[in-house]
C-alpha cells in the first residue's frame, strides 16, 4: 500500500501525486528522488533538459535552477525546503529527528554539502572530468587543482564522523542529510580521483556501500535513463565554471 497524502492547511487530502521537474542526471534532482523513494511516495518526474534556461523552467524556477516539485496547487523549489515537505507532508519512515540537536547536525551536514561537498566534488571535478569532456569541452586543470584538497578535506571530515562504527551521519538513523550526500559522492567515484581518493576513507566507504545497497538507491537506478550526455551544460561553461 503506498502512502497517502498527509491533510493540507484547509484541511482537504491532497490527492495528485507530486511531480518532480529537472533532469535525470541532476545530483539535487536525485536527493529529491530518493527521499520521496525511500518514502514510497508515488510521483512523476518531468524532464526539463530541452527547456532548461527558458521561460517554460523559470516560471517554476526564476534562479534557472533545479529541481521543483509541484503538489496539487503546491510549487516549492530549493532541495532542501522541497526533501523537509516531503517528510513533513507524507506518511512513511521519517527522515528528520525530532530531537532539536539532531536536528541542527542534521542541517549541518545539509549546509556542508551545499557549501563543502558538491561545489567541489560536482562543479569543479565531475563537470571537468565528466561533464564538459562528453559534450567535447576540454577540461582546465586549473579548477581541479583547486579543489582537489578541499574534497580531502571534506572526506576526512566524514570520515572521523564515520570511523566510530556508526552506520549514518547522525548514528544508527537514517536522515534526509544522508541522502543529501550521497549524489555528490556517486557522482565523484566515477572520475579518476575520485577512485584514487576513496579507498583512504574506509569507514566513508562502508557508508557509501551501504547507502548504494538500500532499497530506495537500488529502485531510483533502476528507473535512471543510460547516462547521456547533459545538453545543456554547453552554458555552464560560462555560467558555472570557477575562474582561477
Amino acid at each position: 500500500m503506498t502512502n497517502a497524502p498527509a491533510i493540507n492547511e484547509e484541511g482537504e487530502e491532497q490527492m495528485a501525486e507530486p511531480i518532480v521537474y529537472g533532469f535525470p542526471r541532476s545530483t539535487y534532482v536525485n536527493i529529491v528522488r530518493l527521499v520521496l523513494t525511500h518514502k514510497d511516495v508515488p510521483y512523476g518526474f518531468h524532464d526539463l533538459e530541452p527547456v532548461m534556461g527558458q521561460h517554460e523552467h523559470l516560471a517554476l524556477h526564476p534562479f534557472n535552477r533545479v529541481p521543483i516539485l509541484r503538489h496539487g496547487n503546491f510549487t516549492v523549489y530549493e532541495t532542501s525546503a522541497i526533501a523537509s515537505y516531503v517528510d513533513e507532508a507524507f506518511e512513511g519512515p521519517k527522515l528528520t529527528p525530532h530531537d532539536a540537536r539532531l536536528r541542527a547536525r542534521m542541517n549541518q551536514w545539509i549546509g556542508a554539502v551545499n557549501s563543502y561537498y558538491y561545489p567541489y566534488m560536482i562543479y569543479h571535478v565531475t563537470h571537468e572530468r565528466l561533464v564538459f569532456p562528453e559534450l567535447g569541452i576540454g577540461s582546465d586543470e586549473r579548477v581541479v587543482a583547486h579543489a582537489l584538497p578541499k574534497v580531502e578535506l571534506a572526506l576526512g571530515v566524514v570520515e572521523r564522523e564515520l570511523e566510530h562504527g556508526q552506520n549514518y551521519l547522525l548514528g544508527s538513523e537514517l536522515t534526509i542529510a544522508d541522502f543529501f550526500l550521497l549524489p555528490s559522492t556517486f557522482a565523484f567515484s566515477l572520475t579518476e580521483e575520485g577512485k584514487a581518493m576513496y579507498p583512504k576513507y574506509p569507514s566513508f566507504c562502508r557508508w557509501r556501500e551501504r547507502m548504494e545497497n538500500l532499497p530506495a538507491t537500488k529502485k531510483l537506478k533502476a528507473i535512471l535513463p543510460p547516462r547521456t550526455p547533459i545538453e545543456h551544460a554547453r552554458e555552464w561553461v560560462n555560467s558555472h565554471r570557477p575562474k582561477y
